[in-house]
């Protein structure tokens, strides 16, 4: 049995050079962490046994050892020893799923923001002539205290408290930063689901996501810090409208088992014999 891959797949050799360039940072971060080759190597082989194992099986046929080890090119016997670890689950962790769910709140509902978009600051207690962080806190859960929320968000910088003791939306929640658990999760995130719009427009004759970059080359370092200082106000404002959007959609949907993105990156390097790498 031989598998055929999609009339529109690439060719494995032209797949070389893309993949490369597509690692590299990968294993930059990889070396950094401490994370060794032989561990990589090991999650891949996983990877590839699951993959083959969950989305090449055959209508109306089990998926054997033999065909994920003729997929893959991994031995039958190590196949058959990775099998069976299901397919893996993407878990949101508690704390970031609440998180993000306040921010967004925050930022999108009208009674928490300005019209342009821009969080309110909240007065502590509910109870007020003005909106509050205790009641937005319990628009969105009522599994925690919102004394609590605010505590755990004032230690770790993703709020303060102005001169007249408002909690006040600090920048921090936008931007994960630290060893914040958010920081790695949304990497993982993020990631996986551009590189999967990515790749669903290479495999498709007409490609179902939008995947586009602005990009020039040969640039002066002082327009492209101004060009990437513009892009992120651009960036901005599109999130927010997005999220605005999304929000005042969700308050009539019906719910289901689809899920939305919507991402956007700024990237600038220094390019050249002399250059020095991401900024």
């Amino acid at each position: 049995m031989t598998f055929v891959p999609p009339r529109s797949a690439p060719e494995a050799a032209a797949l070389q050079g893309p993949l490369a360039r597509l690692l590299r940072p990968l294993v930059r971060l990889c070396i950094r962490s401490g994370t060794t080759f032989p561990a990589l190597a090991q999650l891949l082989r996983e990877l590839y046994v699951n993959v083959a194992e969950h989305d090449f099986g055959l209508p109306g046929k089990e998926q054997t050892d033999s065909r994920v080890s003729l997929l893959t090119g991994i031995h039958r016997k190590e196949v058959s020893r990775l099998r069976g670890a299901g397919a893996p689950v993407a878990t949101v962790p508690a704390s970031v799923s609440r998180t993000s769910s306040i921010v967004s709140r925050w930022l999108a509902d009208p009674a928490f923001s300005a019209p342009d978009g821009k969080p309110l600051p909240l007065a502590r207690l509910a109870g007020d002539a003005e909106p509050s962080f205790e009641a937005l806190v319990a628009s969105v859960t009522r599994d925690v205290r919102p004394r609590a929320v605010l505590d755990e968000w004032l230690d770790s910088g993703l709020v303060s408290l102005d001169g007249e003791g408002r909690v006040v939306l600090a920048e921090a929640a936008f931007v994960p930063r630290g060893d914040d658990e958010r920081k790695l999760y949304y990497f993982g995130r993020n990631l996986h689901d551009h590189v999967a719009a990515a790749v669903s427009n290479v495999l498709a004759a007409e490609p179902p996501f939008l995947e586009r970059a602005v990009h020039y080359d040969g640039l002066s370092p002082e327009l492209a810090r101004k060009l990437e200082q513009r892009a992120r106000v651009l960036a901005l404002e599109a999130l927010q409208t997005a999220n605005r959007e999304a929000h005042a959609g969700c308050l009539t949907d019906p719910g289901g088992s689809a899920r939305w993105n919507f991402g956007v990156y700024v990237y600038g390097e220094a390019t050249g014999p002399d250059a020095g790498g991401p900024r």
